[in-house]
């Protein structure tokens, strides 16, 4: 059975969007406003710059096969937060206009949290960036694959250049009228979309330890709702969250 959305459960996510900054508002599902899209930081660009750096790596061959192809605007999508037992998935859709980066850009699960932070600073420097964010009540609704599908969607029509092609990571087509490339890991295989998996990561991992301030003693600030001994042992002495996911199942 789905969850109601309680006044307090709103005025607690206005309370995380006016301590990151302004934001827009949007019309979207039911349940979504605790977890709309936060904007703070991310700039508004127009200019592209031709390939160089990163995009001239072997390991970063898509990109440059698309290229080579004529698409002049190429979006890399990705989402964060498939597997935790609490909290939203979080994807990022990532228009790179600069391909030169002094920090290391990589899979955001093979960077350490310092490394993840330093290359999100950059990103937001050097791209177009939309953000899409599905809260764990509609996962519980939906299922975890079809939510992932609507967060990368959020986040392609949340940017605010049109792409002419789309990198998705995985092998999920999105339900949009852009020409798309799946690509099975693909945060290996394209700078765009490693730069996706680590500002949704980043983006994520900053949602949780803001809950965790929220809904103290479940230590979502360490662990950001993965299944950790710690966290499946808090689940037994607390209980559920009113943000962990129900479909879920927690195993000892």
């Amino acid at each position: 059975m789905r969850r109601s959305h309680l006044p307090q459960k709103r005025l607690k996510s206005q309370l995380f969007l006016d301590s990151i900054g302004e934001h827009r508002a949007t019309k979207e599902p039911s349940g979504s406003l605790r977890h709309e899209r936060f904007l703070d930081s991310i700039g508004k660009y127009r200019a592209i710059k031709e390939p160089s750096g990163l995009l001239r790596s072997k390991r970063f061959l898509e990109d440059r096969k698309a290229q080579a192809e004529g698409f002049k605007c190429i979006a890399g999508v990705d989402e964060a937060g498939r597997g935790p037992l609490a909290g939203p998935v979080v994807a990022s859709a990532v228009v790179l206009k600069d391909f030169d980066f002094t920090v290391r850009i990589d899979d955001s699960k093979k960077l350490s949290q310092l490394q993840r932070e330093a290359a999100y600073t950059q990103i937001l420097e050097k791209a177009h960036i939309g953000i899409g964010i599905v809260p764990e009540d509609i996962v519980d609704s939906v299922n975890i694959h079809n939510a992932s599908i609507m967060a990368m969607e959020r986040s392609v029509l949340d940017l605010d250049i049109v792409p002419g092609l789309l990198l998705i990571d995985g092998c999920t087509r999105l339900r949009l009228g852009y020409s798309q490339i799946t690509i099975v890991k693909g945060d290996q295989r394209s700078l765009a979309i490693a730069c996706a998996s680590i500002i949704a990561k980043v983006t994520r991992d900053r949602l949780l330890s803001y809950y965790d301030t929220i809904f103290p003693g479940y230590g979502f600030n360490r662990h950001k709702g993965y299944g950790t001994k710690e966290h499946r042992t808090i689940i037994k002495e607390k209980g559920f969250s009113p943000i962990h996911r129900r479909s879920f199942t927690v195993r000892s």
